[in-house]
């Protein structure tokens, strides 16, 4: 038996020459265990990796103000607005009573115009103006004073105790109904016709408003701050003086701020009556000596007046009641 001769190895094809074989890279050493450890390493180093958490979807905007119920204007905007009302009104009046008096659409016997009302101002100084809004001014504090002092302690009696408001109602929807010009000259029969009459008249026209004000305020408070103080033992007078009159003083504040306009329209009703001194007193005057740009003028510092006792009050009040952002 011979052995097998070895088979001759290929020759190559004709026109390739022949390569050596490249060497190609060494193979990473990888870490000890069966070979597909280091995948499942990795795949499990992914797993474990934090992901980004997928963004809330975008809530909707609120709508604007405009487009918004009872919704605020921004301060300037609401500042603008009422400028720009203004405005208007006041093209309109210089359009009414511009030109000659022949020619103007309402005549100046009737309407002086803007130029003629704002130009008396001068002539008006003459007259004492400051020592006359100052006599007002006066009659108004003491008048609005008692009120407060008065409508005040009867309301929180009344809030406090149903049958206390059951008798003294009768009393006040008196006063709320009738108009006080009809009660102008029974004040001069109990009051005389010097100041007490004037101070007394304020008293009456805003003492029902600030009672009826008062009592809803109290009434107002929510009835689980009272059960709390009831719980821990506080008696019914401590209540009224701890929790339901502090409670309520914002909103009664907030009447009193009111009460002045109101009396500031009511005085000259008063100063009618032998008059020395006072708005009344120049209004009066100025209509029987023909000044009725002076009368119109008036009009406007009255409402100047009534508008800075408001925002001086309501400056103090919100720095007092910081907590109630509704005032």
């Amino acid at each position: 038996m011979t052995d097998k001769a070895p088979q001759a190895e290929k020759p190559a094809p004709a026109g390739k020459p022949t390569q050596p074989d490249k060497p190609g890279p060494a193979p990473k050493p990888g870490p000890a265990g069966p070979p597909d450890a280091a995948a499942k390493k990795e795949a499990g180093t992914k797993a474990l990796a934090p992901t980004a958490a997928p963004s809330p979807p975008e809530q909707p905007g609120a709508p604007p103000w405009w487009r918004t119920l009872r919704a605020d204007a921004p301060l300037l905007v609401r500042i603008a607005i009422g400028l720009g009302a203004l405005a208007v009104l006041g093209a309109v009046w210089w359009f009414v009573t511009r030109g000659d008096p022949t020619e103007a659409i309402v005549s100046p016997a009737k309407l002086k115009s803007p130029g003629q009302v704002f130009g008396s101002f001068a002539a008006l100084l003459e007259r004492d103006l400051v020592g006359n809004i100052l006599a007002t001014l006066w009659r108004v504090l003491v008048g609005v004073g008692l009120g407060a002092f008065v409508g005040i302690g009867l309301g929180v009696g009344a809030g406090s105790y149903r049958s206390v408001a059951a008798a003294i109602n009768p009393v006040v929807i008196f006063l709320r109904s009738v108009p006080m010009g009809a009660l102008l000259p029974f004040t001069i029969y109990w009051f005389g016709i010097y100041e007490t009459q004037k101070s007394m008249f304020i008293f009456l026209a805003v003492v029902p408003f600030v009672f009826s004000d008062t009592v809803k305020a109290i009434s107002a408070v929510p009835q689980r701050y009272v059960e709390t103080a009831q719980t821990l033992g506080a008696s019914r007078f401590q209540i009224i003086r701890k929790v339901l009159f502090p409670l309520a003083v914002p909103d009664i504040v907030t009447s009193l701020r009111f009460q002045f306009g109101l009396a500031l329209g009511y005085i000259t009703l008063a100063e009618a009556i032998n008059p020395t001194a006072g708005i009344g007193f120049l209004l009066n005057s100025g209509e029987r000596e023909g000044h009725l740009e002076q009368n119109y003028l008036l009009l406007f510092i009255i409402a100047l007046i009534a508008l800075g006792i408001d925002l001086g009050i309501r400056f103090f009040q919100r720095g007092l009641f910081h907590y109630r952002k509704d005032l």
